[in-house]
């Protein structure tokens, strides 16, 4: 019974052990949110973090995960890996997100709470190459993930099936 015991608490203190450490290792580079963990591969961490917060704020679905518009800034990170033109473009278009958030009284943009005030942010930038490399990426990094499509209601493609009229046209009610 007492060997039970004291498996049972080293098992507890490598799970709080494995949890320092994690927090030791994520000002290195890992970048967490709500369930996922993501390396980005050229981006900055703190650069990658601040374009999933806008991607969500960009795209705001209350149903999605972190996870989901992180794979979406993964296409931007990997881009930017072979472009240093992307990579100068995506490092200084977040260096203004985070001054504009500096001006509103965070300390950058990632971790403004006040969604208004990050929703203004972009308003600002809307016509900003940044911004628009940014949104124009989302529409197909975020909606052309498959397993997302059932949030959205979107049954895939249907010309294989006789197209939406017959199947589908009048499924989505939040329409």
């Amino acid at each position: 019974m007492r060997q039970s015991t004291l498996a049972t608490d080293r098992r507890g203190f490598l799970k709080a052990g494995a949890g320092l450490l994690a927090m030791t290792i994520m000002p290195s580079g890992l970048v967490v949110g709500d369930a996922w963990a993501q390396m980005p591969r050229s981006t900055k961490p703190e650069t990658f973090a601040a374009l999933v917060q806008m991607s969500r704020d960009c795209y705001p679905h209350d149903a999605l995960k972190d996870a989901s518009y992180a794979k979406a800034v993964e296409i931007l990170d990997e881009a930017a890996r072979s472009s240093e033109a992307d990579l100068a473009l995506l490092e200084d278009g977040v260096a203004k997100l985070n001054k504009a958030a500096g001006d509103k009284g965070g300390s950058d943009y990632a971790s403004l709470a006040n969604e208004a005030d990050r929703a203004a942010i972009l308003e600002a930038m809307a016509e900003d190459p940044f911004f628009q490399k940014v949104r124009s990426n989302l529409v197909v990094g975020l909606y052309n993930q498959k397993d997302l499509w059932p949030v959205f209601g979107y049954e895939g493609a249907s010309a294989d099936q006789g197209g939406y009229i017959d199947r589908g046209f009048n499924d989505l009610d939040w329409v």
